[in-house]
C-alpha cells in the first residue's frame, strides 16, 4: 500500500521542508522559493517519515506564514530601507518564508491498511512537505469511505475535509456512546445551515432518531419548503425523502398539552386575571392553582377546557365566596375583585382570554397529538426507520393562541420532562435511545446567568441537568447559539464536538473561545482570518468558514482544531455525499 501513497506523494506539489526549531506539537517549515507566492495559510499539508521501522504519513494545516530577512533587521539596513525604500541586493533577494504547521493526524502503514498513530519523533530537517490532495486522503481513509461525510472544503484549500458523524449506538458505523455537539457563530455566520447539513449526516442512519426543538421556526420552514430570500436553500423535506427518512413537523397548534400544572402556569401568564384585578404575585398564583384544582376535582377534563360548559364551571368557581377569601385576605382587595367579576362581560372573557389558553389542551384538532404520544413515537426503539421530528414553537404558528416567551419555555420544559422520563425508563430496561436532540437559540434557554423568570429558570436548570445525565441513555444534544460567553459553562464543558463560525473574535466571546481550545495561538490566529460572509460582493461568493474541535474527523484524532469552508450550494453537498444515490 505504501507504494501507492508514495506514487501520489511523488506527483503532489512540494511547498517546503521541515526546518528548525520543530517539535512534535508544532513544526517549523522552510517555504520553497517556488511556493512563496502561493496562498498557504489554511492549506492541508502532508509528509512521510519513518518511525519504529514503519512508514508513517502525517497531515496538518498550515496555520501561519512569516517573512524574515535578517539583513533588514539590522538597524543600519533598516535606516537605509526607510530612506530608499529598497536596499539592493538585500530587499526581496534575501527574504526567507517560514511556516508553522500543526499536525492533526498521523497514519502508520501496516502493510494492508493504515492505522492511526502519533508523531512520536520529529522528522529530519529537509523532509519535504507536500500539499495534500483528495486522492491521498481517499487512499488513507479507504476503509472508512462509507462513514465519511463532507460539509465543505479545507479552509483556504481545494480538498474536501473528511468528517464523520457516527450514530450513538453500537454496531456498524456506531460510536457506542452519545455525543453532545455545539455550533456557535454570529447571526449570518452560517451556523443554522451547518446544523441542517449535520442533521443530514445523522439522518443516514435508519436506527437513529432526531428531535428538533425549533423556537424560531428555522428548521420547520425548510422542511415545509418555504423559499428563503437568501442563503442556502435546503429543501429538507425533499432530501429526507431521497434518504427514505420519515420527517414529522408539528407546530404548537398540533401539540396537546396534558398537565394541570401547565394550565395553571399558562393561566398565570395570561391577562385573564389582570382583567379581574389580580396582579402577578402570590395572590394570582393562589387563584390559578385553586381554579385548576377545583376544575380537576369537579371531573372537568383538560381536553374539554375549551368548551363553554367548562368555562361556565370555572366562572362559577371564581364566584364562590370561600374561593374569593382564599385568594384575598383583605376586604378591600377582595371587594375590588368581586366588583370586577360582577361587571365582567363573560362572553368577552370566554372569547378573548379563555379560548386562546384552553385551545392548547384541546384534542379535537386535525393532526393533534399529546406530548407523551409524540415523545413515545420519536423514541420508539422497535421501528425500522426512526423519524426526524421537528417541533415548531415560533410565534408565527401560534396565531389564535395565547403565546409568549414564557409560555414557549413552559412547553419546552414539558418536552424536556417527557424526554428525560422516557430516557431514564429505557435505560432501566437496558435500552439505548440512539437519539439526537437539537436545540436552536440555545443561549436564550440555557443562559450562563440565572433567569429572573422562575419558569424560564426551570428550563435552564433542566437543560443543564440533561447534558450531565443523558449521554449514558444514548441521548445526545446539539446546541446552536449565537454566542459562546452567554451559554452556561456546564453545557459548554460537556460538549464533545464543537463548531465555531465567524463572529467570536472579539471581547468576551474570544476569551471563551481561547479557553475552549486551550489557548493555541496559531489556531486562534487562523480563526481570526475568517471574514464576514456578508462582506462578499454577492450571495454566490459568500464563504462560511468554521473551526471544528473534537473527534469529528479522521484527521483530527490528535486533538488539533480543523478549519473548513462549508459548501454554499446544495448541489455541492449532494454531489460530495452522493445524497441523490441513497
Amino acid at each position: 500500500m505504501s507504494s501507492s501513497i508514495q506514487n501520489l506523494l511523488s506527483i503532489s506539489e512540494r511547498i517546503g521542508t521541515i526546518g528548525s526549531p520543530s517539535s512534535t506539537s508544532e513544526l517549523s517549515l522552510d517555504i520553497l522559493g517556488t511556493a512563496v507566492n502561493k496562498k498557504l495559510v489554511g492549506e492541508l499539508a502532508f509528509f512521510s517519515f519513518s518511525q519504529e521501522g514503519k512508514a508513517h504519513y502525517a497531515l496538518g494545516q498550515i496555520t501561519e506564514v512569516q517573512l524574515r530577512n535578517i539583513w533588514l533587521e539590522d538597524p543600519t539596513m533598516r535606516s537605509l530601507a526607510r530612506q530608499r525604500g529598497q536596499v539592493n541586493p538585500v530587499s526581496g533577494q534575501q527574504d526567507t518564508h517560514l511556516g508553522q504547521m500543526a499536525v492533526s493526524a498521523v497514519f502508520s502503514d501496516e502493510g494492508n491498511r493504515y492505522e492511526p498513530s502519533i508523531l512520536g519523533t520529529v522528522p529530519a530537517t529537509g523532509t519535504f512537505i507536500n500539499l495534500a490532495t483528495e486522492a491521498m486522503l481517499d487512499k488513507l481513509l479507504e476503509r472508512y469511505k462509507d462513514e465519511i461525510f463532507y460539509l465543505g472544503h479545507v479552509y483556504g484549500s481545494k480538498p474536501k475535509l473528511p468528517l464523520w458523524f457516527k450514530h450513538f449506538g453500537r454496531g456498524p458505523h456506531g460510536a457506542g456512546e452519545a455525543y453532545h455537539l455545539g455550533i456557535f457563530g454570529k447571526t449570518g455566520s452560517g451556523k443554522s445551515v451547518l446544523a441542517k447539513m449535520i442533521l443530514l449526516a445523522y439522518a443516514r442512519y435508519s436506527e437513529m432518531a432526531i428531535f428538533v426543538i425549533d423556537p424560531q421556526g428555522e428548521f420547520s420552514k425548510d422542511v415545509r419548503g418555504q423559499i428563503r430570500t437568501e442563503g442556502f436553500p435546503l429543501n429538507l423535506a425533499d432530501i429526507f425523502k431521497r434518504m427514505s427518512k420519515k420527517v414529522i413537523v408539528k407546530s404548537i397548534k398540533d401539540l396537546v398539552l396534558d398537565r394541570w400544572d401547565l394550565f395553571s402556569e399558562i393561566l398565570y401568564e395570561s391577562p385573564f386575571f389582570d382583567r379581574l384585578t389580580i396582579r402577578k404575585g402570590e395572590n394570582r398564583n393562589t387563584a390559578c392553582e385553586l381554579l385548576a384544582e377545583k376544575l380537576d376535582k369537579s371531573k372537568v377534563k383538560l381536553k374539554d377546557l375549551y368548551s363553554r360548559e367548562a368555562f361556565e364551571r370555572a366562572w362559577k368557581i371564581l364566584g364562590d365566596k370561600n374561593i374569593q377569601c382564599q385568594i384575598y385576605k383583605s376586604d378591600t382587595s377582595r371587594n375590588r375583585f368581586i366588583a370586577a367579576y360582577e361587571e365582567a362581560d363573560k362572553d368577552d372573557f370566554f372569547n378573548s382570554y379563555w379560548a386562546p389558553i384552553t385551545e392548547l389542551f384541546r384534542k379535537e384538532r386535525d393532526g393533534a397529538i399529546s406530548v407523551d404520544a409524540l415523545i413515545n413515537q420519536v423514541f420508539n426503539l422497535d421501528g425500522d426507520n426512526r423519524p426526524v421530528v421537528i417541533i415548531d414553537l415560533s410565534k408565527e404558528t401560534a396565531t389564535g393562541l395565547f403565546w409568549n416567551d414564557t409560555i414557549q419555555a413552559l412547553v419546552i420544559k414539558r418536552l424536556l420532562d417527557a424526554i428525560g422520563y422516557l430516557a431514564e425508563t429505557a435505560y432501566q430496561e437496558s435500552r439505548f435511545l440512539n437519539t439526537l436532540v437539537v436545540l436552536d437559540e440555545a443561549h436564550r434557554l440555557a443562559s450562563r446567568e440565572k433567569r429572573e423568570d422562575e419558569r424560564q429558570e426551570r428550563v435552564r436548570l433542566s437543560l443543564i441537568d440533561a447534558v450531565r445525565t443523558t449521554r449514558k441513555y444514548g441521548l445526545g444534544w446539539m446546541f446552536i447559539s449565537q454566542t459562546l460567553s452567554s451559554l452556561h459553562r456546564e453545557i459548554i464543558n460537556q460538549l464533545r464536538i464543537l463548531f465555531f463560525g465567524f463572529g467570536l473574535a472579539l471581547g468576551t466571546e474570544f476569551i471563551s473561545l481561547r479557553e475552549i481550545i486551550g489557548g493555541d495561538p496559531n489556531a486562534l490566529k487562523l480563526y481570526q482570518t475568517f471574514r464576514d460572509p456578508h462582506s462578499s460582493f454577492d450571495i454566490a461568493s459568500r464563504q462560511y468558514s468554521f473551526m471544528s474541535v473534537g473527534p469529528v474527523s479522521p484527521l483530527s484524532f490528535a486533538g488539533s482544531p480543523l478549519f473548513f469552508t462549508a459548501f454554499n450550494t446544495p448541489e455541492e453537498l449532494f454531489k460530495a455525499n452522493r445524497i441523490g444515490e441513497w
